[in-house]
């Protein structure tokens, strides 16, 4: 008789399982029904958001519906249901976590989508930011790379002759801006420049995007900051570093004229996005009490700040965060370092510790004689061969060349510029001798 009882016991439950999971769906239609307000959209939205690094939208089925919400958790598709967060799975999240397995199990090596533009003399630059992310990389890279018509050939001249191995595919793209205000986003700051801020709207079945200025160099693997989009919340929808570390030096909290996310400000020079929750989201602003999407809001912001803003489109993006901070993850300086971090004194403690993982050279300090440390770096990695040993003709030399420099304030910590690619020789080394 007991053993009858538990087998009773065990039925009643999964029948309770089932009957809560079948309100659960009916609630969901019900959600889905037109009608609602922009509000209650929002605020679905936020919950119902696609995870971050895949290539397709969330589809109508159950199936990739678990996978869109669960997928790029940061547990591991074997913990247990109740481990998953609330908030993001709701009352499916034993369905959701088995659907994630399979995304997962089904879709091992998706693609990480990197963005630039290039336009005017920046193509040299261009391509030698595109050769550091293929030469540590894991994952397939996909290049989607904006330029003016008359680079679009030398381009394609350059990167044809890379040797990819299969890795790398690129997509060259015109310069295109909305047609009734073409020739107020091209005045914006810099030519091109701001042509960063419709690639949501014009990658339209990219999910997830790395931005990065031409003057920006991978001393890691892309991978590596990919891998943030896993740690994003529910309603985080990019990335970005702060401008600075110091206050002190700071540009935005002395000087700016307008509103900008937290103490310093950030930078937008790298950028990881996650583009199908940008396209959905409304945006809370200082406009309207009706929250914008992303589309809607660009042109409006622009005419009430453009007598205001210096550094263009980065300003607009600031702007868009201090109205909603929830939605940006801030990831260390390490991952964005440039002159400030050094020309005043060391002031990124994370680049100490560990090294730097991104090289930003604004400022054209690649370029001139002001930054030596910086343009070691990236001569180094424009003269290297793809195939040739790292050690001997890249590291080596790079280390000679950064002791040269030690009479600038950033000469003084130049071990920071070689503390991460070494290790990532090294790492790369360890992956090629297992045959990967």
């Amino acid at each position: 008789m007991r053993r009858f009882a538990r087998v009773a016991l065990l039925c009643l439950g999964c029948g309770v399982c089932s009957l809560l999971y079948g309100f659960s769906q009916l609630a969901l239609s019900l959600e889905q029904e037109p009608g609602a307000g922009r509000e209650r959209q929002a605020r679905d939205g936020a919950r119902r958001q696609a995870g971050a690094g895949r290539d397709a939208a969330v589809s109508a089925g159950r199936g990739e519906a678990g996978a869109s919400r669960c997928k790029n958790l940061s547990v591991s598709f074997w913990n247990s249901y109740w481990m998953l967060p609330s908030d993001v799975c709701g009352m499916n999240c034993f369905w959701e976590a088995a659907f994630r397995y399979d995304y997962m199990r089904t879709h091992p090596s998706e693609k990480m989508h990197l963005a630039v533009v290039a336009c005017g003399e920046r193509l040299e630059e261009t391509v030698t930011m595109l050769r550091s992310a293929i030469i540590f990389s894991i994952k397939p890279l996909q290049f989607h790379i904006f330029a003016e018509d008359q680079l679009h050939e030398r381009f394609k001249d350059i990167l044809d002759d890379f040797p990819y191995e299969g890795k790398v595919n690129y997509t060259l793209y015109p310069i295109t801006f909305p047609t009734e205000s073409a020739t107020e986003w091209k005045k914006l700051f810099k030519p091109c420049a701001s042509q960063r801020l419709f690639l949501p709207l014009i990658l339209k079945n990219v999910d997830s995007l790395l931005y990065v200025d031409t003057d920006i160099l991978f001393l890691r693997p892309v991978d590596d900051i990919w891998s943030f989009l896993g740690k994003f919340n529910s309603t985080q929808i990019a990335a970005m570093a702060p401008e600075h570390e110091e206050p002190r030096i700071g540009w935005y909290n002395r000087f700016a004229r307008h509103p900008y996310y937290g103490v310093t400000g950030i930078n937008s020079g790298v950028m990881l996005m996650n583009m199908t929750r940008i396209r959905r989201k409304y945006f809370k602003n200082d406009m309207t009490p009706v929250r914008l999407q992303w589309g809607e809001i660009l042109m409006p912001l622009l005419k009430k700040y453009k007598l205001n803003i210096t550094w263009g489109d980065q300003d607009l993006l600031n702007i868009m965060f201090f109205h909603n901070p929830e939605s940006l993850y801030v990831f260390p300086c390490q991952w964005n370092y440039r002159p400030d971090h050094c020309i005043y004194g060391s002031n990124c403690k994370e680049a100490e510790e560990e090294g730097i993982f991104i090289l930003h050279g604004n400022r054209g300090v690649y370029h001139d004689e002001k930054q030596p440390t910086f343009r070691a770096v990236y001569e180094a990695i424009k003269n290297y061969s793809f195939g040739d040993d790292l050690v001997h003709s890249l590291l080596q030399p790079l280390e000679l060349e950064l002791r040269k420099t030690m009479h600038t304030y950033c000469g003084r910590v130049y071990k920071v510029f070689i503390k991460q690619l070494t290790k990532s020789v090294r790492d790369l080394h360890a992956r090629r001798s297992k045959g990967r």
